[in-house]
């Protein structure tokens, strides 16, 4: 068997990763792509390597000179019109070299698992193509495979259709051919098609002609989960260096992205924090169905979204403001608000990354599963000079929570201090009798003009890609200040929309919580059997976890990310746990949490 490597593009869209070089030269973590390439080669029996070079080949023969003698017997054909040609007239330049051996052919810009060649060749079938079930992040040509993997179909860039994804198949662009499949099809095929179509095509599409026929005898080979990217642009590039990066710099990846996981389809995340049972199919439909509307008309300003929030919640016009997310609220709360603030350890840090460190009166419990009552906090900051309280409630990462009754004499005591009370209840829909936990009535702003109320409308309603989050208070001249800070046009129409559909899913949504709240109990019961964990009390839709033995934080983080592609938070990074062992383990729905419980267990 031989190897063919088509190596000779521009890949222009890496800019200037390939100003001065070929594509399978970019580094993926300090290692060359056509270096990982041919040492994956290396391990296999093969008779010769042969690369079709074009843009700066001269550099890439240079490079490999002789680095694989002794291993492998590699030849170079130039493609000299690579500018004007596509990987149809590289593979052309070499047909005759193909119906001389099996060949595997290759395109030069993959990075993938050092599985997958050894996959291909022991392969029983002569004729094959790997692939993927499609994902959002692939690009180029699809497939269909029947039921017995036979390619009944290769589907070109114009007749993809979206409507069919799940019909689709990604090729990996990595190919076996029996020396009879170039002999007797393929090359005849690819000489009659550029002798008709020319040379600016894809060697894929003699395949899809090839497909057509009664008897193609190309089969397709399903990777799984077997991990490869292909690199086209400087994105591709990034993902697949995560992707394909040693654990410990894999970890540090995904943390500094602060989300845009959807990027990674396989990841299980259970680190960011949403409901997984709203919205419902047909709110989704109905967003759908808005689409183009939504997409390519102007959202309203501040007036219309202050109202629309005031009808989502219950509340009046004049108590709310509407933010990107909390995240913009809180920004410009915390600059907004004068005199030193008193703050739960641990928590969540966006609060106090908007401060700093000699405006922070910090509270950190003593109890060792970090519970507080509003009497703690009321005998720790009484005499303590601060102007505000923030209470996270449920508390992140704690899951802690204080009640109505114990909110109310919160309420009490900060007033008669002339404390103003922050309450951020993000999470309060999550909490038992979640129904009559709010804040959020006109009844109770009113009564206390001291008491801002900060909720995000992504984690418990689910539409973290909206970013929605309202700020709430009956002290307007604050909401005024806040509004006055923000931009005019901070939301998208799509969050706008959603916002006045809302009320005809409300009663979904109380049914979205109860499911949920069942599922906590449940993921709970299941989590307190691994022997490691010590699992905190909680009313939100995170655990906070202890490990007590066999792993630090760090590790455990690692090990599910490595090898079970899970994301969880390792709360180390948070102030007050640091050095303590401690995670954070959102709830998902049963079969990812199954999923979950199961890698858990092996690690036991």
């Amino acid at each position: 068997m031989q190897a063919i490597i088509l190596a000779a593009g521009m890949g222009r869209r890496l800019g200037e990763y390939t100003k001065d070089n070929t594509k399978c030269m970019v580094e993926v973590n300090g290692e060359r792509l056509i270096d990982r390439l041919l040492g994956q080669l290396s391990e296999l029996n093969l008779t010769r390597v042969i690369i079709v070079i074009g843009y700066q080949g001269r550099k890439l023969a240079d490079h490999i000179g002789h680095r694989y003698d002794g291993r492998l017997k590699i030849e170079f054909t130039e493609n000299p019109i690579y500018d004007k040609t596509n990987n149809i007239y590289s593979l052309s330049l070499v047909k005759d070299k193909m119906q001389e051996d099996d060949t595997l052919l290759i395109e030069s810009d993959l990075i993938f698992s050092d599985r997958l060649f050894p996959m291909i060749v022991d392969c029983p079938h002569p004729n094959v193509a790997l692939v993927a079930k499609y994902e959002s992040w692939m690009d180029g040509t699809m497939v269909r495979i029947d039921a017995e993997n036979n390619i009944v179909n290769f589907v070109p860039k114009q007749a993809f259709k979206y409507d069919d994804i799940d019909q689709y198949y990604k090729t990996v662009n990595i190919y076996k051919f029996s020396k009879e499949f170039s002999c007797h099809k393929y090359v005849p095929f690819l000489e009659a098609y550029c002798h008709a179509l020319g040379n600016n095509e894809y060697y894929e599409q003699v395949l899809r002609v090839i497909t057509l026929l009664d008897n193609s005898d190309l089969k397709a080979l399903p990777i799984g989960d077997e991990k490869w990217y292909e690199i086209d642009d400087i994105q591709d590039l990034d993902i697949a260096e995560t992707i394909f990066a040693m654990p410990e710099e894999m970890q540090r990846r995904f943390n500094y992205r602060y989300g845009g996981h959807w990027r990674f389809p396989k990841m299980l995340d259970y680190c960011y924090l949403v409901n997984p049972y709203f919205p419902t199919r047909r709110m989704k439909d109905e967003l759908r169905s808005s689409f183009d509307v939504l997409l390519t008309e102007y959202p309203s300003g501040m007036f219309v979204n202050s109202l629309l929030a005031g009808k989502y919640f219950g509340i009046r016009q004049e108590y709310v403001v509407v933010g990107n997310g909390a995240a913009e609220l809180i920004k410009s709360l915390m600059e907004i608000s004068e005199g030193r603030i008193g703050v739960v350890y641990p928590t969540f840090e966006e609060y106090p990354h908007r401060l700093k460190p000699s405006d922070i009166v910090a509270f950190i419990p003593a109890d060792s599963d970090l519970k507080y009552t509003e009497d703690d906090l009321i005998n720790f900051f009484t005499g303590k000079d601060i102007k505000s309280l923030l209470l996270i409630n449920p508390d992140n990462p704690t899951g802690n929570f204080i009640g109505v009754a114990g909110l109310q004499k919160l309420m009490a005591w900060s007033a008669q201090k002339g404390i103003r009370l922050i309450v951020d209840e993000s999470f309060v829909d999550f909490s038992e009798d979640f129904e009559n936990n709010t804040l959020l009535r006109n009844e109770t702003l009113a009564a206390n003009p001291h008491l801002v109320v900060m909720k995000s409308i992504s984690k418990s309603y689910g539409v973290p890609g909206l970013r929605l989050g309202v700020l709430a208070s009956a002290d307007t001249e604050l909401i005024h200040a806040v509004s006055r800070d923000i931009s005019i046009w901070n939301i998208n129409s799509f969050a706008e929309f959603y916002m006045q559909i809302f009320g005809k899913y409300e009663k979904d949504y109380k049914k979205a919580c109860h499911r949920f709240i069942a599922e906590r109990r449940r993921f709970e019961a299941l989590l307190k059997e691994i022997p490691y964990m010590h699992v905190l009390p909680t009313q939100a839709n995170y655990f906070c976890i202890k490990l007590t033995d066999k792993y630090t934080s760090d590790e455990l983080a690692r090990f599910l990310l490595v090898n079970y592609n899970i994301i969880i938070k390792d709360c180390d990074t948070k102030s007050g746990l640091k050095g303590q062992n401690y995670i954070r383990i959102s709830i998902r729905d049963e079969k990812d949490n199954n999923q979950l419980i199961a890698a858990l267990k092996e690690l036991a």
